[in-house]
């Protein structure tokens, strides 16, 4: 059930933002994780994100994404989902970890949503949804704003590799794609997320 005393609204990464000054991370991850190594992955990946000051931004169903609130909620961290307001009741309630919830008319409202909230992309596993949302991602990151799109876990690596393989995913000097992460642990995601934070990766979280 949802906790009580929540209320949808359509600002709350915005509300975060000012009250918090937290940077927003969005997690694209699938339902049903491929592993328990994979979901163990997405709660270490939420408490790395939360532990680093980010609020967490994603669908707000169970499994990985489930896993990667668990994971925030154990730090501290808010946990904003964001749902089409015609088929949460189809889809049922929110994990137990949501603090906040975003209700959009439509498919592409919500990815628009998330993606002007991002100052960070992380994307595991699932299915053809997290798909939809993974190659959006690139596409937005690639020639609308270079916010940092991270891709951790086997699944997702493994659908890297075959979008760059098949030139799928292909960099020209007009489109570079610095802004790609694969990474290939919670320690490595971790460690990049400090350097991140810190100011001395590449790539500027909100640029």
């Amino acid at each position: 059930m949802k906790p009580s005393g929540r209320r949808p609204t359509t600002s709350a990464v915005g509300r975060v933002r000012a009250q918090d000054r937290r940077k927003t991370a969005v997690f694209f991850g699938g339902v049903v994780p491929a592993s328990p190594d994979e979901e163990r992955l997405a709660e270490e990946v939420g408490m790395a994100l939360a532990g680093a000051g980010f609020a967490l931004l994603h669908g707000g169903y169970n499994g990985l994404m489930e896993a990667a609130a668990r994971g925030a909620a154990a730090k501290g961290g808010t946990v904003t989902a964001v749902t089409l307001a015609a088929k949460h009741a189809e889809w049922g309630d929110f994990n137990p970890h949501v603090t906040d919830e975003v209700h959009l008319p439509d498919l592409g409202a919500r990815l628009n949503h998330y993606l002007d909230a991002a100052d960070l992309l992380v994307a595991m596993g699932g299915g053809v949804g997290t798909l939809h949302e993974l190659t959006a991602a690139l596409y937005y990151a690639g020639t609308i704003r270079p916010v940092p799109v991270w891709i951790t876990g086997p699944t997702a690596l493994g659908l890297l590799s075959f979008l760059r393989r098949e030139k799928w995913l292909f960099e020209t000097p007009t489109r570079p794609l610095g802004f790609i992460s694969p990474i290939g642990s919670a320690a490595a995601f971790a460690a990049q997320l400090h350097d991140l934070t810190t100011g001395t990766d590449e790539t500027e979280v909100g640029a």
